[in-house]
């Protein structure tokens, strides 16, 4: 069995978002509680609060609250859920030696969701609505129907916007039939990506394209009052920008990595440190606003679903070294676009990077040394687009 999430768009009226805004206020106060309960019994007596202590507290606290008698009991301890997911991540970064970053206290504007554990329980789908407990039923816009059977559900609030994703768990695919077929795929600033048949998809950009809009929206934000309702207003048109940047991006790789996925048995990508490249801060915008990482996400997932090997390969020398012949260049800058060997390959740099890249994922790397077996190269550069 596995699971997979279906989201939608909630359309409330103006009363059930009132309700809605005010559930997740008192979720928020009862994570903050939550969480300065945990630091300070550690802080004065050393001592580990549990999810179930935590549990109990909310019990009482829903019965002396009065705004929070309208929020559900699973509700509360989906929000001590998170307090104890966000101390568990917190001590494994410890033992694991990274950045501990210890939990933070939400505010309004970080705090976006609340969530109920099991379907039936305080949330169900009625007709085509969705009955919501101490909200009533919420009409929804069903624009697909969604698979399996519903387990948990979680209520989300974006820009200005309500959305429901509800988990549920369904039977694993089946297997996509083989295709015998094998590519490489090289991530790159100047193309979204060119694999190893010399395709090659280009960089749409959305941020760059977005940058004149935003820059006027961003402007009129700094211009308003602090607190007012035009201020709230000119926010949300910041945040809506960069939600549909976001959507376009997502829609593009999705389509991409569908396509590699039904296509090819075997896909190699490069294992690329995206956080060590962004400190490049001559290139960090342009490698953020090809989204690598949703992409590799993607491509890992619809993997596993569908049967096939997906191979994350070193990705030094892969630009700087021959395919055919494994002489590596000198010297070889990003401005240069286009490679020519001495043993006859001739071809765009992306291109002989991907032929690198899907050698190594089947065990056929011909690199070797720039010192040993040198010969005659030439390089040609192209103007950078």
């Amino acid at each position: 069995m596995q699971c997979k999430t279906f989201k939608y768009r909630l359309y409330p009226s103006a009363a059930q978002e009132k309700l809605l805004a005010q559930v997740l206020t008192v979720c928020r106060h009862w994570y903050n509680m939550c969480l300065e309960e945990r630091k300070l019994a550690w802080a004065l007596e050393h001592r580990h609060v549990s999810k179930a202590e935590q549990e109990k507290t909310g019990i009482y606290y829903r019965k002396t609250f009065p705004k929070a008698k309208a929020v559900f009991s699973q509700t509360m301890q989906v929000v001590c859920d998170d307090v104890d997911k966000a101390f568990k991540a917190f001590f494994r970064r410890v033992q694991a030696g990274a950045k501990p970053g210890y939990p933070r206290f939400k505010g309004y504007r970080h705090f976006d969701s609340f969530g109920f554990k099991q379907y039936g329980a305080g949330i169900k789908v009625d007709g085509r609505r969705l009955k919501l407990f101490g909200i009533g039923r919420v009409p929804v816009r069903w624009h697909r129907p969604t698979e399996g059977t519903i387990k948990m559900a979680r209520v989300r609030r974006t820009a200005g916007r309500w959305f429901v994703c509800l988990i549920c768990e369904l039977p694993d695919y089946m297997p996509l039939p083989t295709t015998g077929q094998q590519v490489g795929i090289d991530l790159n600033v100047e193309n979204l990506l060119t694999d190893s048949t010399n395709r090659c998809v280009e960089s749409p950009k959305h941020y760059r394209k977005a940058q004149g809009e935003l820059r006027i929206a961003q402007r009129s934000l700094k211009r308003k009052k602090q607190g007012s309702q035009n201020r709230r207003k000119a926010l949300r048109r910041v945040q809506r920008l960069h939600e549909h940047i976001k959507y376009q991006r997502q829609d593009l790789l999705n389509k991409e990595a569908y396509h590699y996925i039904t296509h090819y048995d075997l896909i190699a990508v490069e294992d690329l440190q995206i956080t060590n490249m962004v400190r490049n801060h001559h290139l960090s915008k342009s490698i953020l606003d090809q989204g690598w990482g949703y992409f590799r996400e993607r491509l890992t997932a619809k993997a596993v679903n569908a049967g096939r090997q997906l191979v994350f390969v070193n990705p030094a020398y892969t630009s700087q070294t021959c395919s055919h012949c494994g002489f590596r260049f000198p010297d070889l800058t990003l401005a240069v676009r286009w490679v020519k060997c001495g043993c006859g390959l001739s071809l765009a740099r992306d291109h002989n990077a991907a032929l690198n890249i899907l050698n190594r994922a089947i065990g056929q790397d011909v690199s070797v040394n720039a010192n040993v077996g040198a010969r005659g190269h030439a390089l040609f550069r192209s103007p950078r687009r």
